[in-house]
């Protein structure tokens, strides 16, 4: 069933003197998320895929398109209930504190009641620690550059899960941590989609993670969808030159794909 629809979503900036010079960051993209399926988008920087993100998460505003939730303009669900439904991760697991660094990691996964209206409740707090794989008695009291960047990475996803979102937009979630930790990220995600039924909007410029984790894939290029379809069919039949040249291109790592796709499933 569809959960989230996009459809022919643009944005603008206008730079230069006299706002003469337009630069179109996302260039008509349509593409729909199910519910408990994990789509990714997959380009190289500058593709849109991040502003793609943003929109959908309230904090730009398209210059034009649609995006509808559960059949619902996104536009419509007051802040407050729409973030309740929808959240995200970002890229830099430290830079995301911000402007709190200060505040111990307690104090910071209080913060997402205030969303939800309710008083602070240590049980939801631990409950959510333990399902990322963290033990609450060790990060419970310290401060955020105490802790390593995949314990931080994984805090957030902590912060999100605490009101109990239907859609998590995980942007670059493992491209500043280091291989092992970014496999464990990897497989929380997955672990998130089987039980939690969670739909994932996972961002990326690495195909490889792109394959391991999704069910379907859209491929990006300077701001528009250039292929899009379930993953081993993007990856094992890609039609267009730009998807051709990212599969090609992926270290020796990935080059046994079917070894891969088995072995993700």
């Amino acid at each position: 069933m569809t959960f989230l629809e996009v459809k022919n979503l643009t944005k603008v900036y206008e730079t230069g003197f006299f706002k003469s010079k337009p630069i179109v960051a996302v260039d008509n993209v349509s593409f729909t998320v199910n519910e408990g399926e994990i789509v990714s988008l997959v380009g190289e920087s500058g593709s849109g895929k991040t502003t793609t993100a943003r929109i959908i998460l309230r904090l730009l505003n398209p210059t034009k398109g649609e995006i509808t939730l559960n059949g619902e303009s996104i536009w419509n669900i007051p802040r407050r209930e729409y973030w309740k439904m929808v959240q995200g991760v970002f890229q830099d697991p430290y830079s995301s504190f911000n402007p709190t660094p200060f505040y111990k990691v307690d104090r910071l996964l209080r913060m997402p009641f205030k969303l939800l209206g309710t008083k602070p409740d240590i049980e939801t707090i631990s409950h959510a620690l333990l399902s990322i794989g963290l033990d609450p008695k060790d990060v419970l009291g310290k401060y955020p550059h105490e802790l390593s960047g995949g314990q931080r990475q994984r805090i957030l996803i902590a912060r999100c899960l605490i009101v109990k979102p239907k859609l998590l937009l995980a942007d670059e979630p493992t491209s500043m941590l280091d291989a092992s930790t970014r496999a464990t990220v990897l497989n929380l995600l997955k672990n998130l989609k089987k039980e939690m039924k969670m739909s994932i909007i996972f961002i990326t410029h690495d195909i490889g993670q792109a394959f391991y984790i999704s069910d379907r894939m859209i491929v990006m290029y300077k701001g528009k969808i250039v292929e899009q379809g379930p993953v081993e069919k993007v990856i094992f039949e890609p039609e267009h030159p730009y998807t051709k040249r990212l599969v090609k291109d992926v270290p020796k790592l990935y080059e046994k794909w079917e070894d891969l796709y088995i072995e993700s499933k």
